[in-house]
Protein backbone atom coordinates (compact mmCIF):
# COMPACT_ATOMS: atom_id res chain seq x y z
CA UNK A 1 0.00 0.00 0.00
CA UNK A 2 1.48 3.35 -1.11
CA UNK A 3 1.69 6.10 1.55
CA UNK A 4 -0.51 9.21 1.10
CA UNK A 5 1.38 12.06 -0.65
CA UNK A 6 2.69 14.77 1.64
CA UNK A 7 1.44 18.26 0.44
CA UNK A 8 4.61 19.84 1.78
CA UNK A 9 6.75 17.79 -0.61
CA UNK A 10 4.32 17.67 -3.53
CA UNK A 11 5.68 19.94 -6.34
CA UNK A 12 2.27 20.14 -8.00
CA UNK A 13 0.69 21.63 -4.86
CA UNK A 14 3.73 23.74 -3.97
CA UNK A 15 3.60 25.69 -7.25
CA UNK A 16 0.11 27.26 -6.73
CA UNK A 17 1.06 28.11 -3.14
CA UNK A 18 4.24 29.85 -4.31
CA UNK A 19 2.34 31.75 -6.97
CA UNK A 20 -0.28 32.90 -4.45
CA UNK A 21 2.45 34.05 -2.06
CA UNK A 22 4.15 35.94 -4.90
CA UNK A 23 0.91 37.69 -5.84
CA UNK A 24 0.26 38.68 -2.21
CA UNK A 25 3.83 40.01 -1.95
CA UNK A 26 3.40 42.19 -5.05
CA UNK A 27 -0.05 43.44 -3.96
CA UNK A 28 1.31 44.47 -0.56
CA UNK A 29 4.07 46.49 -2.26
CA UNK A 30 1.50 48.12 -4.55
CA UNK A 31 -0.32 49.59 -1.54
CA UNK A 32 2.27 52.37 -1.20
CA UNK A 33 2.06 53.76 -4.79
CA UNK A 34 -1.73 53.50 -4.76
CA UNK A 35 -1.92 55.44 -1.50
CA UNK A 36 0.48 57.99 -2.98
CA UNK A 37 -1.79 58.36 -5.99
CA UNK A 38 -4.83 58.95 -3.79
CA UNK A 39 -2.97 61.33 -1.49
CA UNK A 40 -1.40 63.38 -4.28
CA UNK A 41 -4.71 63.69 -6.09
CA UNK A 42 -6.58 64.77 -2.96
CA UNK A 43 -3.87 67.20 -1.84
CA UNK A 44 -3.11 68.88 -5.16
CA UNK A 45 -6.66 69.08 -6.48
CA UNK A 46 -8.10 70.39 -3.22
CA UNK A 47 -5.28 72.94 -2.83
CA UNK A 48 -4.91 74.20 -6.39
CA UNK A 49 -8.02 73.43 -8.45
CA UNK A 50 -10.25 76.31 -7.33
CA UNK A 51 -8.27 79.13 -5.67
CA UNK A 52 -10.71 81.40 -3.90
CA UNK A 53 -9.68 84.68 -2.24
CA UNK A 54 -10.69 85.24 1.35
CA UNK A 55 -9.70 88.17 3.55
CA UNK A 56 -7.09 89.38 1.06
CA UNK A 57 -5.55 92.46 2.68
CA UNK A 58 -5.83 95.59 0.57
CA UNK A 59 -5.92 99.28 1.46
CA UNK A 60 -7.25 102.57 0.17
CA UNK A 61 -4.73 105.40 0.50
CA UNK A 62 -5.83 108.80 1.74
CA UNK A 63 -7.72 110.57 4.51
CA UNK A 64 -11.17 111.99 4.91
CA UNK A 65 -14.79 110.90 4.45
CA UNK A 66 -14.44 110.26 0.72
CA UNK A 67 -11.62 107.75 1.16
CA UNK A 68 -13.51 106.02 3.97
CA UNK A 69 -16.59 105.81 1.77
CA UNK A 70 -14.59 104.23 -1.06
CA UNK A 71 -13.11 101.65 1.33
CA UNK A 72 -16.51 100.80 2.77
CA UNK A 73 -18.05 100.47 -0.69
CA UNK A 74 -15.31 98.09 -1.82
CA UNK A 75 -15.62 96.05 1.37
CA UNK A 76 -19.40 95.85 1.06
CA UNK A 77 -19.20 94.65 -2.51
CA UNK A 78 -16.36 92.20 -1.93
CA UNK A 79 -17.68 90.61 1.25
CA UNK A 80 -15.23 88.28 2.96
CA UNK A 81 -13.00 87.97 -0.10
CA UNK A 82 -11.21 91.19 0.89
CA UNK A 83 -10.12 92.85 4.12
CA UNK A 84 -10.13 96.55 3.23
CA UNK A 85 -8.44 99.16 5.39
CA UNK A 86 -7.35 102.77 4.91
CA UNK A 87 -3.84 104.15 5.13
CA UNK A 88 -2.93 107.83 5.47
CA UNK A 89 -0.11 107.98 2.92
CA UNK A 90 1.67 106.24 0.08
CA UNK A 91 4.75 105.77 2.27
CA UNK A 92 2.68 103.90 4.85
CA UNK A 93 1.25 101.67 2.12
CA UNK A 94 4.67 100.93 0.63
CA UNK A 95 6.00 100.03 4.09
CA UNK A 96 3.13 97.58 4.59
CA UNK A 97 3.74 96.09 1.14
CA UNK A 98 7.43 95.65 1.93
CA UNK A 99 6.57 93.95 5.20
CA UNK A 100 4.31 91.64 3.16
CA UNK A 101 1.35 92.51 5.31
CA UNK A 102 -0.59 93.92 2.35
CA UNK A 103 -1.37 92.72 -1.17
CA UNK A 104 -2.38 95.99 -2.81
CA UNK A 105 -2.97 99.66 -2.00
CA UNK A 106 -5.23 101.91 -4.09
CA UNK A 107 -5.13 105.70 -4.55
CA UNK A 108 -8.67 106.80 -5.48
CA UNK A 109 -7.64 109.84 -7.46
CA UNK A 110 -10.45 110.73 -9.91
CA UNK A 111 -7.93 112.05 -12.42
CA UNK A 112 -5.27 109.33 -12.06
CA UNK A 113 -6.22 106.28 -9.98
CA UNK A 114 -3.17 104.30 -8.96
CA UNK A 115 -2.48 100.85 -7.51
CA UNK A 116 0.63 99.78 -5.57
CA UNK A 117 1.47 96.06 -5.52
CA UNK A 118 4.45 93.82 -4.65
CA UNK A 119 4.79 90.98 -7.13
CA UNK A 120 7.80 89.70 -5.20
CA UNK A 121 5.32 88.58 -2.54
CA UNK A 122 2.99 86.65 -4.85
CA UNK A 123 2.10 87.04 -8.49
CA UNK A 124 -1.34 85.49 -8.01
CA UNK A 125 -2.24 87.75 -5.07
CA UNK A 126 -1.04 90.83 -6.97
CA UNK A 127 -3.27 89.75 -9.87
CA UNK A 128 -6.27 89.58 -7.52
CA UNK A 129 -5.60 93.13 -6.31
CA UNK A 130 -5.19 94.38 -9.87
CA UNK A 131 -8.52 92.87 -10.92
CA UNK A 132 -10.36 94.36 -7.95
CA UNK A 133 -9.09 97.89 -8.38
CA UNK A 134 -9.22 97.86 -12.17
CA UNK A 135 -12.95 97.38 -11.74
CA UNK A 136 -13.10 100.28 -9.27
CA UNK A 137 -11.15 102.55 -11.63
CA UNK A 138 -13.38 101.58 -14.54
CA UNK A 139 -16.33 103.23 -12.75
CA UNK A 140 -14.58 106.57 -13.26
CA UNK A 141 -13.64 105.53 -16.80
CA UNK A 142 -9.97 106.12 -16.06
CA UNK A 143 -7.01 103.78 -16.74
CA UNK A 144 -5.42 102.32 -13.62
CA UNK A 145 -1.71 103.04 -13.21
CA UNK A 146 0.08 100.14 -11.46
CA UNK A 147 3.33 100.59 -9.52
CA UNK A 148 5.22 97.47 -8.43
CA UNK A 149 7.26 98.25 -5.31
CA UNK A 150 8.97 94.83 -5.21
CA UNK A 151 9.24 93.60 -8.79
CA UNK A 152 10.53 90.18 -9.77
CA UNK A 153 13.33 89.79 -12.29
CA UNK A 154 13.10 89.00 -15.99
CA UNK A 155 14.44 85.52 -15.18
CA UNK A 156 11.51 84.84 -12.81
CA UNK A 157 8.58 86.93 -14.09
CA UNK A 158 5.86 84.87 -12.38
CA UNK A 159 7.65 84.57 -9.02
CA UNK A 160 7.46 80.78 -9.19
CA UNK A 161 11.24 80.25 -9.08
CA UNK A 162 11.41 79.77 -5.28
CA UNK A 163 8.66 77.14 -5.53
CA UNK A 164 10.50 75.16 -8.20
CA UNK A 165 13.72 75.44 -6.21
CA UNK A 166 11.89 73.94 -3.24
CA UNK A 167 10.64 71.06 -5.42
CA UNK A 168 14.16 70.26 -6.62
CA UNK A 169 15.64 70.29 -3.11
CA UNK A 170 12.68 68.30 -1.75
CA UNK A 171 13.02 65.52 -4.31
CA UNK A 172 16.76 65.27 -3.76
CA UNK A 173 16.26 65.12 0.01
CA UNK A 174 13.47 62.59 0.43
CA UNK A 175 14.87 60.39 -2.36
CA UNK A 176 18.16 60.33 -0.48
CA UNK A 177 16.30 59.09 2.61
CA UNK A 178 15.16 56.04 0.64
CA UNK A 179 18.69 55.51 -0.70
CA UNK A 180 20.24 55.68 2.78
CA UNK A 181 17.61 53.34 4.18
CA UNK A 182 18.22 50.76 1.43
CA UNK A 183 21.97 51.11 0.97
CA UNK A 184 23.24 51.67 4.51
CA UNK A 185 21.38 48.91 6.34
CA UNK A 186 24.44 47.73 8.24
CA UNK A 187 25.56 51.20 9.29
CA UNK A 188 25.22 52.65 12.75
CA UNK A 189 22.74 55.46 13.25
CA UNK A 190 25.65 57.83 13.90
CA UNK A 191 27.16 57.09 10.48
CA UNK A 192 23.75 57.40 8.79
CA UNK A 193 23.22 60.79 10.44
CA UNK A 194 26.62 62.02 9.27
CA UNK A 195 25.82 60.78 5.76
CA UNK A 196 22.44 62.56 5.90
CA UNK A 197 24.06 65.88 6.80
CA UNK A 198 26.65 65.45 4.07
CA UNK A 199 23.91 64.66 1.58
CA UNK A 200 22.02 67.80 2.67
CA UNK A 201 25.13 69.81 1.86
CA UNK A 202 25.34 68.24 -1.62
CA UNK A 203 21.62 68.70 -2.33
CA UNK A 204 21.60 72.33 -1.15
CA UNK A 205 24.70 73.13 -3.23
CA UNK A 206 22.93 71.71 -6.28
CA UNK A 207 19.91 73.86 -5.43
CA UNK A 208 22.10 76.95 -5.08
CA UNK A 209 23.75 76.22 -8.43
CA UNK A 210 20.34 75.94 -10.09
CA UNK A 211 19.14 79.14 -8.42
CA UNK A 212 22.29 81.06 -9.27
CA UNK A 213 24.47 80.40 -12.30
CA UNK A 214 22.11 78.01 -14.10
CA UNK A 215 18.72 79.80 -14.07
CA UNK A 216 19.66 83.17 -12.52
CA UNK A 217 16.81 83.15 -10.02
CA UNK A 218 19.15 84.62 -7.41
CA UNK A 219 20.88 87.71 -8.79
CA UNK A 220 22.18 88.34 -5.28
CA UNK A 221 22.22 86.74 -1.80
CA UNK A 222 23.11 83.31 -3.22
CA UNK A 223 24.89 82.32 -0.01
CA UNK A 224 21.70 83.05 1.92
CA UNK A 225 19.65 80.98 -0.52
CA UNK A 226 22.10 78.10 -0.04
CA UNK A 227 21.86 78.41 3.75
CA UNK A 228 18.07 78.24 3.68
CA UNK A 229 18.21 75.27 1.29
CA UNK A 230 20.65 73.46 3.61
CA UNK A 231 18.41 73.90 6.64
CA UNK A 232 15.43 72.68 4.62
CA UNK A 233 17.24 69.63 3.23
CA UNK A 234 18.89 68.72 6.53
CA UNK A 235 15.54 68.67 8.32
CA UNK A 236 14.00 66.31 5.76
CA UNK A 237 16.99 63.96 5.80
CA UNK A 238 17.25 63.88 9.59
CA UNK A 239 13.55 63.20 10.00
CA UNK A 240 13.71 60.44 7.38
CA UNK A 241 16.77 58.77 8.92
CA UNK A 242 15.17 58.99 12.35
CA UNK A 243 11.84 57.54 11.20
CA UNK A 244 13.26 54.67 9.15
CA UNK A 245 14.08 52.36 12.12
CA UNK A 246 10.44 52.63 13.22
CA UNK A 247 8.56 52.69 9.89
CA UNK A 248 10.85 50.58 7.67
CA UNK A 249 9.39 50.38 4.15
CA UNK A 250 6.53 52.74 5.05
CA UNK A 251 9.03 55.57 5.52
CA UNK A 252 8.77 56.59 1.85
CA UNK A 253 5.00 57.00 2.06
CA UNK A 254 5.19 59.05 5.25
CA UNK A 255 7.91 61.26 3.76
CA UNK A 256 5.75 61.84 0.68
CA UNK A 257 2.82 62.87 2.88
CA UNK A 258 4.89 65.26 4.98
CA UNK A 259 7.14 66.79 2.36
CA UNK A 260 5.15 66.58 -0.86
CA UNK A 261 1.41 66.29 -0.28
CA UNK A 262 1.21 68.70 2.65
CA UNK A 263 4.38 70.63 1.86
CA UNK A 264 4.10 71.67 -1.78
CA UNK A 265 0.44 72.58 -1.37
CA UNK A 266 0.96 74.84 1.66
CA UNK A 267 4.24 76.48 0.62
CA UNK A 268 2.67 79.56 -0.96
CA UNK A 269 4.66 78.90 -4.11
CA UNK A 270 1.66 79.09 -6.43
CA UNK A 271 -1.07 80.57 -4.21
CA UNK A 272 -0.71 82.49 -0.99
CA UNK A 273 -2.76 81.41 2.06
CA UNK A 274 -5.42 84.02 1.35
CA UNK A 275 -6.25 82.21 -1.91
CA UNK A 276 -6.50 78.75 -0.32
CA UNK A 277 -8.77 77.08 2.20
CA UNK A 278 -8.09 77.29 5.90
CA UNK A 279 -6.27 73.95 6.17
CA UNK A 280 -3.47 74.68 3.71
CA UNK A 281 -3.40 78.33 4.72
CA UNK A 282 -2.91 77.24 8.33
CA UNK A 283 -0.04 74.91 7.45
CA UNK A 284 1.67 77.79 5.63
CA UNK A 285 2.29 79.48 8.95
CA UNK A 286 4.75 76.82 10.18
CA UNK A 287 5.45 74.17 7.52
CA UNK A 288 9.02 73.92 6.24
CA UNK A 289 8.24 74.37 2.53
CA UNK A 290 6.70 77.75 3.29
CA UNK A 291 9.78 78.59 5.36
CA UNK A 292 12.03 77.97 2.35
CA UNK A 293 9.85 79.64 -0.32
CA UNK A 294 9.02 82.72 1.73
CA UNK A 295 12.55 82.96 3.08
CA UNK A 296 14.00 83.01 -0.44
CA UNK A 297 11.46 85.66 -1.46
CA UNK A 298 12.38 87.76 1.56
CA UNK A 299 16.04 87.58 0.56
CA UNK A 300 15.62 88.23 -3.15
CA UNK A 301 12.77 90.76 -3.32
CA UNK A 302 12.41 92.44 0.09
CA UNK A 303 15.96 93.05 1.28
CA UNK A 304 15.69 90.43 4.01
CA UNK A 305 12.56 91.84 5.65
CA UNK A 306 10.84 88.99 7.48
CA UNK A 307 13.71 86.58 6.82
CA UNK A 308 14.36 85.82 10.49
CA UNK A 309 10.91 84.35 11.03
CA UNK A 310 11.21 82.02 8.05
CA UNK A 311 14.77 81.02 8.97
CA UNK A 312 13.64 80.13 12.50
CA UNK A 313 10.86 78.01 11.02
CA UNK A 314 13.49 75.99 9.15
CA UNK A 315 15.71 75.79 12.25
CA UNK A 316 12.70 74.46 14.17
CA UNK A 317 12.27 71.67 11.62
CA UNK A 318 15.97 70.79 11.95
CA UNK A 319 15.27 70.54 15.67
CA UNK A 320 12.40 68.14 14.96
CA UNK A 321 14.80 66.09 12.85
CA UNK A 322 17.35 66.01 15.67
CA UNK A 323 14.69 64.84 18.13
CA UNK A 324 13.60 62.12 15.69
CA UNK A 325 17.18 60.87 15.33
CA UNK A 326 17.50 61.01 19.12
CA UNK A 327 14.42 58.81 19.52
CA UNK A 328 15.86 56.35 17.02
CA UNK A 329 19.16 56.32 18.95
CA UNK A 330 17.33 55.49 22.18
CA UNK A 331 15.43 52.68 20.43
CA UNK A 332 18.68 51.36 18.92
CA UNK A 333 20.39 51.39 22.31
CA UNK A 334 17.52 49.52 23.95
CA UNK A 335 17.59 46.96 21.14
CA UNK A 336 21.32 46.37 21.67
CA UNK A 337 20.81 45.96 25.42
CA UNK A 338 17.97 43.50 24.80
CA UNK A 339 20.12 41.49 22.38
CA UNK A 340 23.00 41.44 24.87
CA UNK A 341 20.72 40.22 27.65
CA UNK A 342 19.30 37.51 25.39
CA UNK A 343 22.79 36.35 24.42
CA UNK A 344 23.86 36.32 28.07
CA UNK A 345 20.83 34.22 29.05
CA UNK A 346 21.53 31.79 26.22
CA UNK A 347 25.16 31.43 27.32
CA UNK A 348 24.08 30.76 30.92
CA UNK A 349 21.63 28.06 29.80
CA UNK A 350 24.34 26.48 27.66
CA UNK A 351 26.81 26.46 30.58
CA UNK A 352 24.18 24.82 32.80
CA UNK A 353 23.54 22.09 30.22
CA UNK A 354 27.29 21.45 29.87
CA UNK A 355 27.66 21.24 33.64
CA UNK A 356 24.87 18.64 33.84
Amino acid sequence: MNPAPNPATNPVQQQPNAQAASVRHVLVHLITPLLMCIGMGLAYMSAFMVPHPHHVKVAVIGQGPQVTAVAQAIQSKAGDTLAVSTLPSTDAAVARLHSRDLVGAFVPDPAKPQLYIAEGNSDSSATVAAKVFTTVAAVEDKPLAVTDVAPTTADDPTNSGPFFLMIAVSIGSYSAVAAIGAGATGWSLKRKTALALGTATAVSLIGAALAGPVFHLAHHSLAGVWGLAWLYSAAILLIGVGLHPFLKRWTTLVMMVLFVMLNFTSSGGLFQPELQDGFFGGLHAFWNGAGLVEGVRSLLYFGGTGLARHAWTLVGWVGVGALTVGAAAVAERRHRVSESETEAEAEEELEELVAV
